[in-house]
């Protein structure tokens, strides 16, 4: 990144005339000549296209040994996936089963996915809607607060830990309100920065005997411990797990063929690259190479997976970056991502797994059309995606009108009639303000624990 492409900063960005940007005064021009800036970053194909990065080094150690003799040691109480949660089996990146359950799920919701992709979640509860799948979306819960961690460098990791083990306590104990028993619930994370951020807490936690102390006292007082221990949970499920375990049942769905339709995958960094020895890897998917949730969903739906040279490259959005140096965030989204889709790939569509990857990528792009960029590519969950092939509505269910990147001309390549879809929309949008909106669950499922709940009479016989 060349310092001089930022611009001028104001002087309140400047402290001591040395400019402030939380990045520190390496941030600094390189002068590259282009062959050299490609010489500096060819070794992404040669060497992590083979996943070598990730897998030649020591054997990394499996937290699970340390959690399971920790437990015999009366120490933490393990919160195990069970058979009542119907749990599917997967490999990860050195070869070790992780369990993914399936069904009787908590859901642990996305604060950006909430408040700027709203389909995003949806999408994923309406697939488990028609597949009868039991799950709990209640209110009691917190946003994960990586993002200020990662973002701010305010956070630190006691707060972190205690908010984790604090969410997690609150699934295996959210069933009591029913009359269920606890870890009746499994706690699904539909973020992939909380999915990352958990995974290396949890880490933390096993390993720092003086963390578990620090934490157990603060737990303690939020009355979130069971018989005076830590509550850590045996897997950490991120839903798109659940969606590749799942995609031959979802493939059973398909209303509209996506044969034809040219998918490139952006595979998140906290998704897989945090804690890569804990990501789900297929011999079955592009040759084991590359992480295999997204790919695997979208390539059982029938859709070509394209390959591009700059797959593993970041969404451009890096926490810190999004807020100190916003340019780069842009142009990266632009310029290493988007453009290279649609120039390499001649892509349709972007699929993404994660929260701020989908963000960054989607609305993004008006940005690099209003100084000339103009590249424009659909950008969707993996979840969206096969709902809309299952055949969600694209505006009710899939949401897509909150979306920045225009999406018409995938509909449109889907068979999608997407404009007598807008109006069908449009007359359920006054229905809404007449007061006859509709659920997408029942209402109650939002409640358990917490005051008013009222209990679900169980199915008729």
């Amino acid at each position: 990144m060349s310092d001089s492409n930022c611009g001028e900063r104001p002087i309140a960005d400047r402290v001591g005339g040395e400019r402030f940007t939380g990045h520190g005064s390496e941030w600094n021009n390189a002068k590259l000549s282009a062959e050299d800036a490609r010489t500096a970053t060819s070794w992404v194909e040669a060497k992590v296209d083979k996943r070598s990065m990730l897998t030649n080094k020591d054997r990394v150690e499996d937290v699970r040994d340390v959690m399971w003799q920790l437990e015999k040691d009366g120490e933490i109480l393990v919160h195990r996936v069970e058979e009542q949660h119907k749990p599917r089996m997967v490999k990860t990146l050195f070869g070790w089963d992780k369990k993914i359950p399936t069904t009787q799920l908590w859901h642990h919701k996305s604060c950006g996915q909430c408040g700027n992709i709203p389909g995003y979640p949806a999408s994923l509860l309406w697939l488990m809607n028609r597949m009868d799948i039991k799950y709990l979306d209640e209110t009691d819960q917190t946003s994960c607060t990586a993002w200020n961690y990662h973002g701010s460098g305010i956070g630190n990791v006691e707060s972190l830990a205690a908010v984790f083990l604090r969410n997690f306590h609150q699934a295996y104990v959210s069933g009591k309100a029913q009359g269920l028993d606890d870890g009746h619930f499994y706690p699904l994370v539909h973020c992939g920065t909380s999915f990352g951020n958990y995974k290396e807490i949890r880490m933390f936690l096993l390993q720092s005997a003086e963390l578990r102390e620090r934490v157990t006292k603060i737990l303690g007082k939020l009355g979130r411990l069971v018989d005076g221990k830590l509550l850590i949970p045996e897997e950490i499920v991120h839903y798109s797990e659940w969606l590749h375990v799942m995609r031959s049942d979802i493939r059973a769905m398909r209303e509209i063929d996506v044969d034809h339709i040219r998918a490139t995958i952006h595979p998140a960094c906290h998704v897989y690259k945090m804690i890569p020895e804990d990501a789900i890897y297929d011999d079955n998917i592009l040759e084991g190479n590359r992480v295999a949730v997204s790919t695997g969903l979208i390539q059982e739906m029938g859709a070509q997976v394209i390959d591009y040279s700059t797959w593993y490259d970041c969404c451009g959005f890096g926490f810190r970056h999004i807020i100190s140096e916003r340019e780069f965030t842009r142009s990266f989204a632009i310029d290493r991502k988007i453009k290279v889709a649609v120039e390499e790939a001649n892509a349709d569509v972007m699929i993404g797994h994660d929260t701020g990857c989908i963000t960054t990528l989607d609305k993004n792009q008006w940005i690099g059309q209003a100084v000339g960029k103009d590249v424009s590519l659909p950008v969707v969950a993996d979840c969206q995606f096969a709902a809309l092939a299952c055949g969600a509505d694209p505006y009710k269910i899939v949401q897509l009108h909150w979306h920045a990147s225009a999406f018409e001309g995938l509909l449109g390549k889907m068979g999608i009639d997407w404009e007598k879809r807008k109006a069908e929309f449009e007359a359920y949008l006054e229905e809404v303000k007449a007061g006859r909106g509709e659920n997408l669950y029942d209402p109650r499922l939002r409640i358990t624990s917490g005051p008013g709940f009222q209990k679900i009479a169980p199915p008729a016989e």
